[in-house]
């Protein structure tokens, strides 16, 4: 492993003076304007630094690790290349390259790759990609070579999905086995500029939310488990398994607790974390577009009822495009333990959030200088960011 630590800046915490104008934490929690009150500051969270991998992929998007594996990191490229760090290494051929099939560019491309539970015995694994052509959304699963494991077999290629996209933009894209072993799909609103169409509250299409199917079943191409919120719900879709959401980019599930963390982008003035406990049945509507974070999207006032807001969001003086990513719980950086780490895109700054109490916190852990497009996690629980062509493993910094 190549040690290049990435400190642009020195890191510092997230001041309460400072955070009333810029970050504001759930609905539930008065906001500065009101009373003074600002979000409560993590000061046990650590700072970080990070620690070059690997670089000199095209465009990377995504790192992820099959269940189990401790040997390899996938690394997905836009372009519609998977990519694998083994042992610290590049491997010289791709494990999967399907670039004659993805429209890539913008915010398309191939999004992201998932491995099921039972990975190691059915050596099959899922993409998400931006269809060339039309830019529709599709789910598909490809299966590992038996003789070459370190490589997948293009032609084996089975859809499971296909979802039309009327715009290029916000596709979503992440897919993840949640720890009920379904696949949870994340797909944005559509595009468009304030979602013309009206796709985020709109629960007859699939557009703006996450879905949740069963795609180890054996039934082709899926089936939608019996306990999704909507099954049984007239104009809706039985796959939804929350909905209201922007462009969920990067979504993830603690992998000790199965809480799932979504961050969704925001239109113009507001980026989001949304969450959900593990003993949620589903059905959770995240408010766009009535609301952009807590905010009434281009109203003074809006109906609320029954919209979930958001645990924890920024403005756009602090960046400009939310990243998710996960709540760390490997053993290297005891400090990190429990933290759930975001960070913007543009502004490159990596944000720890923990809840305490009941209540919702934050910590600035580095601003880094790079335009970080995903986080990625391990089979041990270690995290990794993800962004101008390289991997990086997080550190806490040195005291």
């Amino acid at each position: 492993m190549n040690h290049l630590t990435v400190v642009h800046r020195a890191p510092v915490h997230l001041s309460l003076a400072s955070s009333c104008a810029v970050l504001v934490i759930a609905a539930s929690i008065a906001s500065c304007g009101e009373n003074g009150a600002g979000p409560r500051e993590n000061v046990a969270v650590p700072p970080i630094v990070l620690d070059l991998v690997a670089g000199g992929f095209d465009s990377p998007v995504q790192a992820a690790a099959a269940p189990g594996d401790r040997h390899r990191l996938f690394v997905v490229e836009q372009g519609g290349t998977i990519r694998i760090i083994k042992d610290g290494q590049i491997l010289p051929e791709p494990f999967l390259d399907i670039g004659s099939l993805v429209s890539s560019g913008g915010e398309r491309g191939l999004l992201s790759v998932c491995f099921p539970p039972r990975f190691s015995e059915d050596e099959h694994f899922f993409v998400d990609y931006t269809r060339a052509g039309d830019g529709a959304t599709v789910v598909a699963r490809y299966r590992v070579d038996p003789v070459d494991s370190d490589g997948a077999l293009e032609e084996s290629a089975e859809v499971v999905l296909v979802v039309p996209q009327p715009y290029g933009n916000h596709n979503g894209g992440m897919t993840a086995f949640g720890p009920d072993g379904y696949l949870y799909v994340g797909l944005g609103d559509g595009g468009g500029s304030g979602d013309p169409s009206g796709n985020g509250q709109d629960p007859g299409t699939l557009l703006g939310s996450i879905l949740r199917i069963d795609v180890e079943s054996g039934e082709s191409p899926y089936s939608i488990p019996e306990d999704n919120p909507f099954v049984d719900s007239t104009g809706y879709h039985g796959e939804i398994w929350a909905w209201g959401l922007r462009n969920p980019w990067r979504f993830s599930f603690d992998r000790r607790t199965g809480d799932l963390y979504i961050a969704d982008v925001g239109q113009s003035l507001w980026e989001e974390v949304d969450f959900q406990s593990v003993w949620s049945e589903g059905g959770e509507n995240y408010g766009w577009n009535v609301m952009e974070g807590t905010h009434c999207y281009n109203a003074a006032s809006c109906d609320q009822q029954g919209l979930t807001l958001p645990v924890y969001e920024y403005d756009h003086g602090q960046g400009c495009s939310i990243t998710g990513g996960y709540v760390y719980r490997g053993s290297s950086n005891p400090g990190l333990r429990g933290v759930y780490l975001i960070a913007d895109y543009c502004a490159g700054t990596i944000w720890g959030l923990r809840r305490t109490g009941g209540e919702w916190g934050a910590s600035i852990l580095l601003e880094s200088g790079v335009n970080i497009t995903s986080f990625g996690e391990d089979a041990s629980g270690e995290l990794y960011v993800v962004g101008d062509g390289g991997v990086y493993l997080i550190r806490e910094a040195a005291p």
